[in-house]
């Protein structure tokens, strides 16, 4: 009985031994794959070196708290093309598309030395997202110059994970994933102080920074000081009888306006800094281009001590890029024809920037041949855009705006430069979109002008608030030419579209209770009232219920889910409270 247990025993620990064997064997196939994995990940670590890098304490901790929630960890290395001459504007384009989708959490290199251009042609961020990644293959491929975009989802990095010190150990987890040492993460060892956690957050958001003169910054705070004088003046009316008390109330509030005004005009100027920053990048982009089209080409600039707000400076960059481009490629002739027609043989391109009232005007000029528009007007009607007998009819001014339609271009052959019919679709979009008009000054053989005017801030504007229906809403009055008072019978009727005669000239109406589908009234007014407003050298007729005045409004975003909507440029809150919407007078134009 004894001999029976015994080999029974002998038999149980056999098999054990030899499911532990099997166990190995299985665990050795896996590792084997994985290791394959790594090696694979490895030599794509060669190829693009800014996707080799590790998550610090506070981006394991965002990457965790992603992954709880269900949301996606995606780590994208974009490759620009080797011919990129602004490699800082395109990456700030892509930064921008990603960021509409998506928070970055990591950036390799660090996002201020992109800014810089102290990069090669390529870089690595880690994004945390609800979106898939067809979203950003879509949306980054679409931009210009971008050669590659490599997407892996946070599954890959599991897989083909590596460990700190270097050797091949399975992963089984995103804690093994981010961790530095031992694989694991417990609270203790992802707790920081908060100003070591605040300053990796500092380093790791896409911040928007404004360097100042410490003039301004004293200026500023003299204004805060007499702010905290007022406030405490106005506490201590109370204590004064009925008779001053009155005096001095409107004396206060009198004072309070002085200062709130004031301290508006110095806010604003904190935000302006100078084109400069923009202008400087672009001389050596000149001359790569003049290299490349074999063209004697000289950038005269000026103005670039012009200042704008922050935010227009961040954008303007990628439209000028694209003037710049067009006037050297499609403006400025050869070295041979130029001598045939007796011009020197450098062509000349002048950018200046000066202030205009409440505008800055960019403009970008050129020496070269000129738009030609009957070429212009060729290409149109064999696009189909419009028919040959309305063509003919169209003002010079008119035959030129069709530059500005999407996928139009009149090279014959598609290059690097020119060709691909982006160029000034985008430059009017993003002026637009910054609530500044694209005008064209030409002239066969002389030479193109390109003038841009924009808002001098986008912060706080002043608008003409309106009634439609029971909704409130604000029109820049920086595109606000004038408001008249019509009867419904001087309404018009013109191919479809309803017009009215404004000293002889034709003006398109807009109703706007129907473009942003506000319910009627229903109340039949006897005499109606539109607000003219401009855009460019256009006029166009908004109509409103009612008026309420003119106001300064602080424009407020919508936000990364009603970005889309083309009517509307933002929201501001009133007096009361409420909320009024600002209308885009560039997209509702006719």
């Amino acid at each position: 009985m004894l001999r029976k247990a015994s080999s029974l025993s002998l038999f149980v620990k056999i098999s054990k031994l030899n499911s532990v064997v099997s166990n190995k064997s299985t665990e050795s196939v896996k590792v084997t794959e994985k290791t394959t994995d790594r090696k694979k990940n490895q030599e794509e670590g060669l190829k693009y070196p800014t996707a080799n890098f590790k998550l610090n304490q506070y981006e394991m901790n965002a990457a965790n708290k992603a992954v709880e929630m269900e949301m996606n960890v995606f780590k994208i290395t974009v490759v620009l093309n080797k011919g990129c001459v602004l490699k800082s504007a395109r990456s700030f384009i892509i930064f921008q598309s990603l960021e509409k989708h998506a928070e970055i959490i990591k950036s390799e290199p660090r996002v201020e030395d992109i800014e810089d251009e102290k990069f090669d042609f390529e870089f690595t961020v880690v994004c945390v997202t609800r979106e898939g990644q067809g979203v950003f293959t879509k949306d980054i491929n679409s931009i210009a110059e971008v050669d590659e975009v490599i997407i892996s989802p946070i599954e890959e990095w599991i897989s083909q994970g590596i460990s700190e010190d270097g050797k091949d150990e399975p992963l089984n987890s995103i804690n093994e994933v981010f961790s530095d040492g031992d694989g694991s993460l417990s609270p203790e060892n992802m707790k920081s102080s908060e100003g070591d956690q605040g300053e990796q957050q500092h380093k790791t958001k896409t911040v928007k920074t404004v360097r100042v003169d410490i003039d301004r910054l004293d200026i500023l705070m003299n204004l805060v000081s007499e702010l905290i004088i007022i406030k405490t003046r106005l506490e201590g009316i109370d204590s004064v009888n009925n008779i001053e008390r009155t005096q001095s109330y409107t004396e206060a509030i009198e004072y309070l306006e002085r200062i709130t005004t004031s301290l508006h005009d110095a806010v604003t100027k904190v935000r302006m800094v100078p084109v400069e920053l923009v202008f400087n990048r672009f001389p050596r982009m000149i001359r790569d281009i003049s290299r490349e089209l074999g063209k004697e080409i000289m950038l005269n600039m000026s103005g670039e001590e012009t200042e704008l707000d922050r935010t227009v400076i961040d954008e303007i960059g990628d439209p000028l890029i694209h003037l710049l481009r067009n006037s050297a490629d499609h403006g400025i002739e050869s070295i041979e024809k130029r001598k045939e027609l007796g011009k020197p043989t450098a062509g000349h391109i002048d950018l200046r920037a000066y202030q205009d009232g409440n505008n800055v005007v960019i403009e970008v000029g050129d020496d070269g041949q000129g738009i030609n528009t009957d070429r212009v007007k060729k290409k149109a009607i064999e696009k189909g855009l419009i028919k040959k007998d309305i063509a003919d009819n169209l003002s010079k001014k008119e035959i030129i705006e069709f530059l500005f339609k999407p996928s139009f271009s009149t090279s014959d052959k598609v290059t690097d430069l020119s060709g691909r019919g982006v160029g000034l679709d985008v430059v009017k979009t993003k002026i637009e979109k910054l609530g500044g008009v694209v005008e064209v000054e030409t002239e066969i053989g002389k030479g193109s002008k390109f003038i841009i005017r924009l808002p001098l801030t986008l912060a706080i504007i002043q608008a003409l608030l309106v009634n439609i229906g029971k909704e409130k809403y604000a029109i820049p009055l920086s595109s606000t030419k004038e408001i008249i008072r019509i009867t419904p019978d001087q309404i018009k009727l013109l191919q479809k579209q309803e017009i009215i005669l404004l000293r002889n000239s034709v003006v398109p109406i807009v109703r706007l209770n129907k473009v942003l589908e506000v319910p009627d009234d229903g109340n039949e007014r006897k005499a109606l009232t539109v607000v003219i407003v401009r855009k460019g050298d256009k006029l166009s007729g908004f109509l409103v219920d009612s008026l309420i005045g003119q106001q300064e409004i602080v424009i407020k975003s919508l936000g990364v889910l009603l970005s889309g909507i083309k009517c509307i440029a933002g929201a501001t809150i009133l007096g009361d409270g409420n909320v009024a919407l600002i209308i885009d007078v560039n997209s509702l134009a006719i």
